[in-house]
């Protein structure tokens, strides 16, 4: 017989995992602006491809966010 998994460890994964990155990258003073620099090519926001970031990758883009604050870079995706 095959147990289930208890519903507060299925909603513990999406808060830890998703809900508190995302909150912090929304309400840190480091995410960047919320504007989109005029002489920029992209129409996003540093924070608002930091937001996707973490929508997307979870973890594992705000542990890319906490690098990039990390080195004292400003926090700004990269493009390649």
């Amino acid at each position: 017989m095959q147990e289930t998994l208890p519903p507060w460890i299925a909603w513990s994964v999406v808060l830890i995992g998703y809900l508190l990155p995302l909150a912090h990258v929304v309400l840190s003073k480091h995410g960047g602006p919320w504007r989109a620099p005029a002489e920029g090519r992209c129409p996003f926001s540093p924070r608002a491809g930091w937001i996707v970031m973490v929508l997307l990758l979870g973890v594992f883009g705000w542990l890319l966010y906490m690098r990039a604050r990390r080195r004292g870079q400003p926090a700004e995706p990269t493009s390649s």
